[in-house]
C-alpha cells in the first residue's frame, strides 16, 4: 500500500519558538542555581512586547528581563522590546502535594512516547527531515549567511510503500529573508545549500516537488508578523503528527511536571521496545494524577508490528522500566540545565540525550 505523510517544523525565530526558548532558558538558569526549582514560567510575544508569566518556587536569583533579552539576542532579534513580568510562587497546595520524601507528579495528564524504524534514531522520517531543514537554516545564518532572518518553516511529505519510507514527494519552505536577496537567488541557494545538504539524495528524484516562498517575499517575520506563545508547537517538538501527543506542553516545565518527564520516559521505553526488536513500531501511553508517584496506567500499542505476544512486551517493560516520577528524574538525569537546547528542532531523535539511549535490559 502506498500513502503520503507530512510533518512540519519551524525555526527558532518563529514567534512560538521564541517563547519556548525564553521559557526553557529561564528554567535552565533556575536549575543551575537550585536543582530543586519548581518552574512553570511561560511567555507570549507580539510586536515589541514580551510577557513572561507563570509560577516559580526557587532559591535562584532570576532577572527575568535580562534573561529574556539574552534569548532574543541569541536568536537574532536585536530590536528594543518591552518586557512585562508576571511571575508568582507555585501554589502551596500543589507544592505540598509534589514535594514529599520523593517527588510526586506535579499534575494529572496523559503522555505518549513513540518509536519506529524509519531512521537510525528510530524516529519518523518526515519530522526528522523537516527539523533538519530548519536547523540547517539556523546554522547557516549564525555562520555568516547574512540574508536570512531568524523566522522560517519547513514541511516535508514522504511517500511510504508498505509502511516504509520510499521517497520525498514534496518539500515546502518559507524562509524569512532580507531585501538584499532576490526570490530566485534565495530559492537556488536554499535548494543547493539547505535541501540537498539535509535530504539524503536517495530520497530525491525528478518528481520531488520543491516549493520555496510560494508567497514571494517574506521579509517581515517573527513577532512583527505573528504572535507567539509557549507550548503551541508540540507536534513539531515530538513526532510530527505520526505519534500521538498528550495535552500538555514540554517547554517551561521542571521535571516534576510529568507533561515533560513522562513524555521523555515514554519515548525512552518505546525506543527500547523497537531497538530490542520486540516490534517495528511502538507507542506508549502513560497517565498520572497529581500528588502520586506511580502512574495510573501504562498502555502499549505496536500497531500490529509486534514480533512476540503483547504479554511478553508488557513483561519486558514492567521488568526493566520504572515509571515512578522520582525514578524518571533520577534515571534520565533531568535536574540538569539541558532544556534551552531542546526548545527548538525537536525533543527526540538526538542520540546524546539520556532518554534516547538503548538500555542494557534483561
Amino acid at each position: 500500500m502506498k500513502y503520503f505523510f507530512t510533518s512540519e517544523a519551524v525555526c527558532e525565530g518563529h514567534p512560538d519558538k521564541v517563547c519556548d526558548k525564553i521559557s526553557d532558558y529561564i528554567l535552565d538558569c533556575a536549575l543551575k542555581q537550585d536543582k530543586n526549582s519548581k518552574m512553570a514560567v511561560e511567555a507570549t510575544v507580539k510586536n515589541n512586547t514580551v510577557i513572561v508569566y507563570g509560577e516559580a518556587t526557587t532559591k535562584a536569583n532570576l532577572d527575568y528581563k535580562k534573561l529574556v533579552r539574552e534569548v532574543l539576542d541569541d536568536i537574532g532579534y536585536k530590536e528594543e522590546f518591552e518586557i512585562i513580568v508576571l511571575v508568582s510562587e507555585q501554589s502551596k497546595e500543589i507544592n505540598n502535594l509534589v514535594c514529599k520524601d520523593e517527588i510526586m507528579a506535579g499534575d494529572q495528564g496523559i503522555m505518549f512516547g513513540y518509536a519506529c524504524r524509519d531512521t537510525e534514531e528510530l524516529m519518523p522520517l518526515p519530522i526528522m527531515l523537516a527539523n533538519g531543514l530548519c536547523y540547517r537554516l539556523s546554522v547557516l545564518r549564525k555562520n555568516g549567511v547574512d540574508f536570512f532572518n531568524p523566522d522560517g518553516k519547513s514541511q516535508v511529505t514522504v511517500e511510504y510503500l508498505d509502511g516504509k519510507p520510499k521517497r520525498v514527494d514534496t518539500i515546502v519552505m518559507a524562509i524569512c529573508h532580507k531585501e538584499s536577496i532576490s526570490i530566485d537567488d534565495l530559492r537556488e541557494f536554499a535548494i543547493n545549500e539547505v535541501i540537498k545538504k539535509v535530504i539524503p539524495s536517495g530520497y530525491l528524484d525528478d518528481e520531488t516537488k520543491i516549493l520555496i516562498n510560494q508567497n514571494g517575499s517574506f521579509i517581515i517575520g517573527g513577532p512583527m508578523s505573528d504572535s507567539g506563545t509557549t507550548g503551541r508547537k508540540l507536534v513539531c517538538d515530538t513526532y510530527g503528527g505520526m505519534g500521538r501527543i498528550g495535552g500538555g506542553a514540554l517547554s517551561s516545565k521542571d521535571p516534576s511536571k510529568v507533561d515533560r518527564s513522562g513524555a521523555y520516559y515514554a519515548r525512552y521505553v518505546a525506543k527500547n521496545v523497537v531497538a530490542h526488536n520486540y516490534a517495528d513500531i511502538c507507542e506508549i501511553q502513560v497517565s498520572y494524577v497529581i500528588g502520586k508517584s506511580e502512574p495510573i496506567s501504562v498502555y502499549i500499542d505496536t500497531k500490529g508490528t509486534n514480533k512476540v505476544d503483547m504479554e511478553e512486551i508488557y513483561k519486558y517493560v514492567n521488568d526493566n522500566f520504572d515509571f515512578s516520577v522520582q525514578n524518571i528524574i533520577d534515571e534520565l538525569q533531568l535536574l540538569r540545565p539541558i532544556y534551552y537546547d531542546l526548545a527548538c528542532y525537536g525533543h527526540f531523535g538526538r542520540n546524546n540525550l539520556t532518554w534516547e539511549k538503548i538500555k542494557n535490559t534483561n
